[in-house]
């Protein structure tokens, strides 16, 4: 029989939280309960954690939260503390009753959480016993995320706290259609997309991350160049060549192989960069000017850019294993470095001509 439970108004300290819509008294004590329509505040937080702004700010404290208004017979389903995975979860489960257990993943979204261990077996066994779940619920059934799976034992789980684990769909949109099935997911449910508007929503972060150092290398080539035969001249330095060259490389490695991967011949992402570096090092050949020497060089060391800025992409994308990307750095940086190398030696002795 239903259980209802009563709803409290928003206590003075969590009016900071604007997404905590009430409480509610559950048997093991007051849960707040969520909103699942976003505001303007989630959509604004959304848009500047994709630009790398407040990134690791953006979380949720760890605990459990109720959705609608939830029973003993309730579904009780897990998440990361990272804020907009939260935030997709609550959201899909508008006009539904649900509890929802957050798991301390110190602010990371699932998958990358499961690849590194905080999303793990242990930490999902200790928030079940931390909020208090065997009370809460009449049922032994946790559901966690699908991309959660690689950092979790689900037998290890049900041994250790007599919870069964089921993974749920690859996105929480799909909820609502998994619950309504009994718990089974489609194949559809199953699948993991990486399509063109996925890859490029991961770009924004990537740029932000990495615009210092590429601001970095362009000062230095700016000092570089213009050191000659007769010491150091400023006006030989080239300084727009030279930044445009720079921006070209990182732009080219950071948004061209996400755009382009499917279509990249090769598996490595080392390679699939390199191949982009090619066509970029040869457009600025051909753009530049530039003498055979001076054009080896550039075109060397876009090649080792863009293929080393294609191997960081590998942690963006859900279809890459940890020891994957072990083996792919064994063989690939070495290589990186050596072309590096290589076209720095061309194109600083090209230029001392």
């Amino acid at each position: 029989m239903r259980q209802q439970q009563d709803t409290v108004p928003v206590r003075p300290e969590t009016k900071a939280r604007h997404w905590v819509v009430g409480y509610i008294e559950a048997p093991t004590g007051s849960v707040p309960r969520v909103a699942t329509r976003w505001t303007w505040r989630e959509r604004m937080g959304a848009a500047a954690v994709r630009w790398h702004v407040g990134r690791m700010r953006y979380t949720v404290e760890p605990g459990l939260y109720a959705v609608g208004q939830p029973d003993r017979d309730s579904p009780l389903m897990a998440t990361a503390n990272y804020k907009l995975s939260f935030d997709h979860l609550r959201r899909a489960l508008h006009g539904l009753a649900a509890w929802i257990m957050v798991v301390d993943t110190r602010g990371i979204n699932v998958w990358c959480a499961a690849g590194k261990g905080t999303f793990g077996t242990r930490e999902v066994v200790r928030r079940l016993a931390a909020v208090e779940a065997r009370r809460l619920v009449g049922h032994a059934t946790l559901i966690l995320p699908q991309l959660a799976a690689p950092g979790v034992a689900a037998h290890n789980v049900q041994q250790q706290s007599g919870f069964k684990v089921v993974y749920g769909p690859v996105r929480a949109a799909d909820l609502p259609a998994f619950l309504r099935a009994g718990l089974h997911a489609s194949g559809a449910m199953r699948k993991v997309t990486f399509t063109l508007r996925e890859r490029l929503a991961v770009v924004p972060v990537e740029l932000v991350q990495r615009v210092v150092p590429a601001v970095l290398v362009m000062l230095a080539f700016f000092l570089g160049a213009g050191v000659g035969p007769h010491g150091y001249r400023l006006a030989v330095a080239q300084w727009p060549g030279i930044a445009a060259a720079v921006g070209v490389n990182f732009l080219a490695g950071m948004a061209l192989t996400p755009a382009l991967l499917p279509w990249l011949p090769g598996r490595a992402f080392a390679l699939k960069g390199a191949e982009i570096g090619a066509a970029t090092g040869s457009v600025l050949w051909a753009v530049g000017r530039y003498g055979v020497a001076e054009g080896v060089g550039v075109a060397l060391l876009s090649v080792a850019a863009c293929s080393f800025l294609g191997l960081m992409f590998t942690g963006c994308t859900p279809y890459t294993s940890a020891s994957g990307v072990r083996r792919e750095l064994r063989w690939a940086l070495p290589l990186q470095i050596a072309g590096a190398g290589a076209g720095l030696v061309v194109w600083s002795l090209a230029r001392w001509r």
